[in-house]
């Protein structure tokens, strides 16, 4: 743990506390149906043009039940374009490798993932998907399942702002604005810069290369196939839109996916860009800015824990090979990207599962036991520490309701949340939430571990093996996406449960979330007494992580004592090898 990570640490969280504030301005304006940025001369007559053919009326709003019907019926349709596509593909244009077309389980689990921003990927990219199924069936849900997560997101914020209405915005406004003027420019400079660093952009066959060995007349050499294809668009908005997946299997270790250490550095802050910018966008809209940068302190201070952390893990090495006479010096360098070093890779896997991405630059199955603790709980806690696109402010905010639910009862009044008293309605639905990814993660994850196929995809026994599955759920019911690595995922059974276990995670999380959003905009503002419970300062600060820890770290904590926490002591404590 150098000077040298300890500087690269200060400038990414002094960067994302420069860009908040002009990210949640800017998000004020976007999610305003008639609100104006500067890009209105370029993308106005397109927005009234979608509106147009689609028959929106973007000032007509939705009450909860239309706003969730609309994004039920947006989601589904997409979901099964995906699939038409996947399983068509070796009929459609653009697939220079000829692929085949992929079978059912894996299309359903492909679909699925993507829609719901998950981007759990059962396949190598590179070597099974057609650059038309790259950039239409996948690309495209990169923006539309981002825009719905900061859709829903601004409807709960909207329910918190407003008082005595019914309605919470229209959705189809709301991602036809969020896609024109937020996802697309952002990722258009974005592909630009990552072109500038090497990232290829292209829709050329992909290149066969010659090994040395090969030439030298050594046997057994075969040649080596480089892909080729449009990179760098789909990364731009995998990581602005906390997506995550990959073009290549390798995703950001691969030098044509993450060319340069700048480039590194970038996709990490894009990565918290949008959550950070709604901390501020929260403060705003509700009318209490200390809020909002409460909110923001907070996930700064979990992701600081978790970081530094993960790196401290990682940087001791394992004592393991210490004994057996190896330097550790370097410390846990199995699976790293040796060109950014164990720093970066703690940080990019703390970045990448505090947001719901799953991008990664490292192999999380070759972390430490504490290294890969880390990321774990991070996708256990709901991914609220800045979190996804949308998602990591929403899940924030039922913890907030949570929090003051708790306030009000140590004082003993009724909780209040910004002038709106939260009651038991409020507080079940809030509960609901959270117990929807509680239960699909220990249930897929208990049921995999007593049958036969969940077994059969281990690539190692002992809790090691069980962290893979533990895991594997997590990331789906997360919509998360990352994996350990050491799951052979791609069969029927794995395929299909996680496929639901990603649908789970979004659908079901966001059915208790729009009526309490609807709740909270029908109810009055009560003006602050001297018993109100402030949701600012350092008390509330306090409060709020310690219900974030004990709501959702306790609530895994049996899992993961048999999981990482065990394999730790394990490695710690006895001699023998395992």
């Amino acid at each position: 743990m150098d000077i040298f990570g300890w500087i690269q640490l200060a400038l990414f969280l002094g960067l994302l506390l420069a860009l908040t504030k002009p990210m949640g301005l800017y998000l004020v304006r976007v999610l305003d149906a008639q609100g104006a940025t500067f890009l209105d001369p370029a993308m106005k007559p397109a927005e009234r043009f979608i509106y147009r053919v689609c028959g929106v009326d973007p000032v007509h709003e939705q009450d909860w039940r239309q706003y969730a019907l609309s994004i039920a019926l947006f989601s589904l349709v997409g979901m099964l374009f995906t699939y038409a596509i996947l399983r068509l593909q070796s009929f459609l244009p653009l697939n220079p490798r000829q692929f085949g077309s992929l079978n059912p389980d894996l299309s359903f689990n492909t679909a699925a993932s993507f829609t719901t921003n998950t981007n759990w990927q059962s396949y190598a990219g590179e070597t099974t998907m057609s650059y038309f199924s790259q950039m239409v069936a996948l690309t495209l849900h990169n923006f539309t399942s981002a825009a719905v997560g900061i859709a829903v997101a601004a409807v709960l914020v909207r329910g918190v702002a407003r008082q005595g209405m019914q309605t919470l915005g229209n959705f189809w406004a709301d991602i036809v604005r969020l896609t024109l003027y937020l996802l697309l420019p952002l990722s258009l400079v974005f592909a630009l810069f990552l072109v500038s660093q090497g990232m290829l952009q292209n829709f050329q066959n992909y290149i066969t290369a010659t090994p040395v060995e090969m030439k030298a007349g050594v046997d057994g050499v075969a040649p080596q196939i480089i892909a080729q294809g449009p990179m760098a668009s789909q990364v731009a908005i995998k990581m602005i839109g906390t997506n995550g997946g990959g073009f290549t299997n390798a995703n950001a270790a691969h030098p044509y996916e993450n060319p340069t250490p700048l480039s590194n550095f970038l996709q990490m802050l894009s990565i918290f860009l949008i959550p950070s910018g709604l901390t501020y966008y929260l403060g705003r809209m509700v009318g209490n800015q200390r809020h909002g940068w409460t909110v923001w302190a907070v996930m700064a201070l979990v992701f600081l824990a978790g970081v530094t952390l993960c790196w401290w893990a990682e940087s001791a090495g394992n004592p393991r090979l210490a004994a057996l006479g190896v330097d550790a010096a370097d410390g846990n360098m199995e699976g790293k990207e040796l060109r950014f070093g164990i720093f970066n890779s703690a940080l990019f896997a703390t970045v990448t599962t505090d947001a719901s991405c799953g991008a990664v630059n490292a192999m999380h199955d070759s972390f430490t036991p504490l290294g890969g603790l880390v990321p774990l709980v991070n996708i256990e806690l709901g991914e609220i520490i800045f979190g996804g696109v949308g998602s990591g402010l929403y899940g924030m905010m039922v913890f907030i309701i949570l929090t003051v639910f708790l306030a009000g009862l140590m004082v003993g009044r009724t909780p209040e949340y910004l002038g709106k008293k939260v009651e038991s309605g409020e507080v079940k639905l809030a509960v609901l939430f959270v117990m929807a990814a509680v239960l699909s993660v220990l249930g897929f994850t208990g049921w995999a571990c007593v049958s036969a196929w969940g077994q059969a995809g281990l690539a190692n026994a002992g809790p090691h093996g069980f962290s893979e599955m533990l895991y594997a759920y997590s990331s789906c019911a997360g919509n998360n996406g990352s994996a350990f690595a050491g799951l052979s995922a791609n069969t029927p059974w794995y395929n299909t449960t996680l496929g639901f276990a990603t649908l789970v995670g979004r659908f079901l999380m966001l059915l208790p979330l729009l009526p309490l959003a609807g709740s909270l905009a029908r109810k009055k503002i009560v003006p602050a007494s001297g018993g109100s419970f402030p949701v600012h300062g350092v008390t509330f600060a306090v409060l709020l992580v310690a219900t974030v820890l004990i709501v959702g770290a306790l609530t895994f904590f049996p899992a993961l004592a048999l999981g990482p926490i065990v394999e730790h002591f394990i490695m710690t404590g006895s001699s023998a090898l395992y």
